[in-house]
């Protein structure tokens, strides 16, 4: 009979469980935004769904509560700066964030209006940007170290036709997202992206019903199916989590080989 070694240490795989933990998610009513509240909450968050309509969060809390999760609703327009800010400062300090709220207005370049482009980015940077300081202000006055996740997109690595400013504010979150990473590393908080391909979700699906555009993006995702929100949950909850505790300023890429060429 073989005899066990004495001397061996094995390694442990560090935890992806996130019990005691607090995370806010913005965009949270359907789609990817619900996708990982729900994901943080299995793994034992407590999660504060975030979005601007009242009824979609507060019946996605009552169903992660519904099945054994801990979660609360909270009404909130990203795009209205300062009062977010005030929300999220009331709150108790958040150990995670996934900030996911955004939208598309696609055209090809020469017929983007200055309202395209300015409410593409008024959403897809700025609010991004400012909720992500005041949830990091949170952390630092706590002394939490927590984990920041950007949802950006492939696009944020390549360019895309008719894409021109969702490709900007995506390229600028990835940059953005690398800067805050090297300021709040002293915080012990960490800073990513996660960059989906196209993924079936209720914003996404009005333009996947048409059939040419459809097959052009079949044509580019290399494993050859289009992406299920549930494609992303792993990784949402790989990146809040210890298990990627020396993780900060990359990107996750979750596009079935778009961008590999």
């Amino acid at each position: 009979m073989a005899r066990r070694p004495t001397d061996m240490a094995l390694p442990r795989t560090p935890s992806f469980r996130l019990d005691g933990r607090r995370a806010l998610v913005t965009g949270a009513g359907r789609g990817i935004g619900l996708a990982a509240a729900a994901a943080l909450a299995e793994a034992g968050a407590h999660v504060v769904l975030a979005a601007r309509s009242r009824e979609e969060i507060e019946a996605a809390a009552a169903e992660i509560r519904a099945e054994g999760g801990s979660a609360e609703a909270l009404v909130l327009d990203v795009a209205d700066i300062e009062r977010a800010a005030a929300q999220i400062a009331a709150q108790p300090p958040f150990h995670a964030l996934v900030n996911n709220a955004g939208t598309n207005r696609p055209a090809a370049f020469q017929d983007v209006t200055p309202a395209d482009f300015d409410a593409v980015m008024a959403l897809n940077l700025r609010a991004a940007f400012f909720v992500a300081q005041a949830v990091a202000r949170g952390m630092i006055a706590a002394e939490i170290p927590g984990a920041i996740l950007h949802v950006s997109s492939q696009m944020g690595h390549v360019g895309g036709a008719r894409r021109s400013v969702y490709c900007a504010s995506k390229w600028a979150i990835e940059g953005v997202a690398r800067a805050m990473a090297i300021d709040l590393a002293p915080h012990g908080i960490r800073v990513n992206t996660l960059c989906p391909t196209f993924i079936e979700t209720p914003m996404t699906r009005p333009f996947l019903q048409d059939e040419g555009f459809r097959s052009q993006v079949m044509q580019k995702i290399k494993l050859g199916r289009l992406g299920q929100v549930e494609d992303l949950m792993g990784a949402i909850l790989f990146l809040c989590s210890d298990a990627a505790s020396l993780m900060t300023g990359s990107s996750v890429l979750v596009d079935g080989g778009w961008t590999a060429g």
